[in-house]
Order: structure tokens, then sequence, then C-alpha cells
């Protein structure tokens, strides 16, 4: 506010000086002379007179002396009169700017320096880091896909297949809409929702010739449950976050109206992952043949990544940041034990 009012004074106190009128130019009067007696010396309004016995004496002058045409006005030069005038304008607008400059100056550009915006690094970087961590969802996708053309469908975790279409389709949503906005991201989970779909239509065929059906249908009306569920929370949502906020219960309803609250894809998408570390960490004893390295180095370098990306975010997600800590650390552990099993 303060740069804004001394640039605005010295452009007003320039423009005031620059429009005012210029000065009009002093009257000039043609000086005469006569050389008989009783000639009169004329200079401005006062007669000088000089008689034979050389006296002076001082008058006014009369009426007809002043109005005769010897005394009228000369039409002043264009030329001569504007080139001062111009120059003393112009010389004021710019003594006066300067004089405000130098007063504000200082001022102004501390209080710019105040506000000033920090400057980012690699550490406090948003876009960096949601660019590794989608780098990393990438990974994730691709595992499914190297997954499907070159293991065999018995590898395929039946609980982590289906977690990850839950995850890719809540993260997608939260990509889009997060700020910064990221659109790799995004990318990356459409991606693994084709590619973790796939894999769950070849455990089915699997499971189906092995004469596996009673799990298919409980692996159908599993994802039943889940899809009824998920389109009553999305309809019935905002009608039950307005009425928590209405209520005014406190904290609780402090957090029903927060930017990530549980009524929100903020929220949810982190919660999403919590079931990833969930599926990660009952499969402990599972025997390490039916491990994907790929997948679980996919997943552990997401939990590395997302850990930091959290806190950089708008709004800052904490949830998210505790869920990836976990994640790290289970799939860290899964990915341990098949690397000590293949290699050691």
């Amino acid at each position: 506010m303060l740069a804004k009012g001394a640039a605005l004074l010295a452009l007003s106190s320039g423009a005031v000086a620059f429009m005012s009128p210029m000065p009009a130019p002093a009257m000039r009067f043609a000086p005469r002379v006569a050389g008989h007696a009783g000639a009169t010396l004329r200079t401005g309004t006062v007669i000088l007179s000089s008689s034979r016995r050389s006296s002076l004496h001082v008058g006014m002058v009369d009426s007809r002396v002043a109005n005769s045409p010897v005394c009228a006005p000369q039409k002043p030069d264009a030329r001569t009169a504007f080139g001062p005038a111009l120059a003393k304008t112009l010389g004021a607008a710019l003594v006066i700017s300067l004089a405000s400059v130098l007063v504000f100056n200082a001022p102004a550009f501390a209080a710019a320096k105040i506000v000033a915006a920090p400057a980012v690094t690699w550490w406090s970087d948003a876009k960096l880091w949601g660019f590794f961590g989608a780098i990393a969802g990438w990974g994730m996708s691709l595992a499914a896909i190297k997954d499907a053309t070159t293991a065999g469908p018995e590898i395929i975790s039946e609980n982590m297949t289906f977690v990850m279409l839950i995850y890719s389709f809540l993260f997608a949503w939260w990509a889009w809409i997060v700020a910064p906005q990221n659109l790799l991201l995004c990318a990356c989970h459409l991606a693994n929702i084709g590619a973790q779909a796939n894999q769950a239509r070849r455990l089915v065929a699997y499971k189906l010739a092995n004469g596996q059906g009673d799990e298919v249908s409980a692996m159908g009306s599993k994802a039943a449950m889940v899809v009824v569920g998920g389109t009553a929370a999305v309809i019935g949502g905002p009608a039950l976050q307005g009425a928590m906020v209405a209520a005014k219960l406190g904290g609780l309803s402090s957090f029903a109206a927060s930017a990530a609250g549980p009524f929100t894809v903020h929220f949810w998408a982190p919660m999403s992952k919590w079931l990833i570390s969930g599926a990660s960490f009952l499969d402990l004893k599972r025997p390490t043949d039916k491990i994907s390295i790929a997948q679980y180095t996919a997943l552990t370098f997401t939990g590395f990544f997302f850990t930091r990306y959290a806190l950089l975010v708008s709004p800052v997600n904490y949830v998210l940041c505790s869920v990836n800590i976990a994640l790290f650390t289970s799939s860290s552990i899964q990915l341990g034990r098949k690397i000590k099993a293949d290699y050691f």
C-alpha cells in the first residue's frame, strides 16, 4: 500500500504541474522618446518628464496617453514564451516526483521485502515430489501389466487387487482436484484401474478353471457391497455433513466441515491406502513365491515419496502422510522377504 501511495503521489504531482496553466507573458511597452520640450519617457506606468530647465518630475499617466496606440501592449512571441514555460513545468514535475521517490522508496521496498514469497527448494517443491510420487504410481501400473504378461494368475493377490482398484479410483479423483493439480498421477491411476481390472479378470478365470466357484461368488458379493456402500456415501454424504455441522458438536462438527474431512476425497483416498497397508500386513506370512517383486517395489517407493508430498499439497493431508509411512513399512518388509528368498 505504501509503494502504491508513493507512485500515485508522484504521478499526481507531475500531472498537476504539467496541467497547470502557463504563466502569462509580461506586458511589454514600446518606449517613445521625443526630442522637443516637454518630451516624456514612458517606463511601465510611470512617466519621466524633462523640461527645458532640465528638471524632472513624476506624474501619473492621463487617460489620453494611456489609451494612445503608442502605449498598447504588443502581442507576445509564442516561440519564445512556450519554451521557458514548458521547461519550468517539466522541471517542477521532475523535482516533485524525485522527492516523492526519495521519501517513500525505502519504506516501500521494506514492505515488499516482508511479504515476498519464500524461495522454493527441492525439499518444499510440491510439484517435484508429486512428480516422483506419480512415477512410483506408474510403477504400480506397469508392475500389474508386467505380471499380466509374464507371471501366472496364481501369484495374484485377491485382497491386494480389489483394494488397488478402490485405491486407484479414489486417487485419480484426488489428483484431479488437489492443489497443485497432478495430472500425471491422475493418468497413472486411471491406467492402474485398467491393469488391476485385468488382473481381477485373470484371477476369476483361474479360480473358475480350478473349480473354485464358491470363492468367485464370495468375491462378487464383496464387490457388490463396496459399490453399494460407495454410491450411498456419495449421494447421502452432503446431507449428512450439513446435519453434523448444524448440530454444533464442537470438534466433531469442525472436522466434518474441514477441507480434508470425512466427507471429502482428501480423507477417503488416504483411507483406501490404509487398506493397501492393511492388506500388505495381512500378507506378511504369504509364501514368497507368490509375492510380486515389481508390485512391492512400486508400493515401497510410493510410500516413500508420498510421505513428503502429503505435507506440501493443499489442503495439507496428515492422514495421507501417516498412511504412507505405514505403506512404506509394510511394503518394504514384503520386498525384503522376497529379495532374501530369491537372491540370498
